[in-house]
């Protein structure tokens, strides 16, 4: 009995090698973008869009027949964009708190939220905008307003599981086109 316990363990010890195999981390395909390019959207709305050429815009109809809210899809970027157009009835401040709670709910999973203020005095176009980092649904939201009358809000959204790490070549990406869509927007 012995005997064979030791054979087993000197097969078990030479068995095993030097050789230790380790799993390889999950990697991530390479994405491939085109070179920036826009195009200006105009429509029936009381504003005009500046988009990327890849985006495609999608009406959304509510049930009082508005047609000035928009689902953009980011194309290769493979998500969206939820772009709401209002006329205000209220104060601004009320707008402006509801957009804050709303991003204010994402604090749990966000690692940091950065604002930043875009303002477009000859256009009358006034933002703040908020990319949040982390693995959070939305990672960037952004708000713009007359001042007046007219408020208008995006979130992005993307179709898949969200990871920071996996997301940062998309968002670098998008985050440039988003500026340069905010910075062009116009009220009509």
């Amino acid at each position: 009995m012995k005997s064979i316990s030791f054979f087993l363990l000197a097969a078990l010890l030479t068995s095993c090698g030097s050789d230790v195999l380790i799993p390889k981390p999950p990697t991530y395909l390479r994405l491939d973008l085109p070179d920036h390019g826009y195009t200006t959207y105009d429509d029936e709305c009381p504003y005009t869009l500046t988009l990327p050429v890849i985006f495609k815009v999608k009406k959304v109809t509510d049930v009082n027949g508005l047609t000035c809210h928009k689902d953009i899809d980011m194309g290769p970027l493979n998500g969206t964009i939820h772009f709401s157009f209002i006329e205000m009835l209220k104060p601004l401040s009320d707008y402006v708190n509801f957009t804050n709670d709303k991003i204010d709910e994402h604090k749990i999973k966000a690692t940091a939220i950065r604002d930043n203020k875009i303002i477009n005095d000859k256009n009358q176009v006034y933002c703040t905008f908020f990319e949040l980092q982390g693995s959070v649904a939305t990672p960037f939201q952004f708000y713009m307003t007359d001042s007046v009358s007219s408020f208008a809000s995006g979130v992005v959204y993307f179709n898949s599981t969200p990871n920071y790490d996996s997301l940062k070549p998309s968002l670098d990406y998008l985050k440039e086109d988003l500026t340069h869509m905010i910075e062009n927007f116009k009220w009509k």
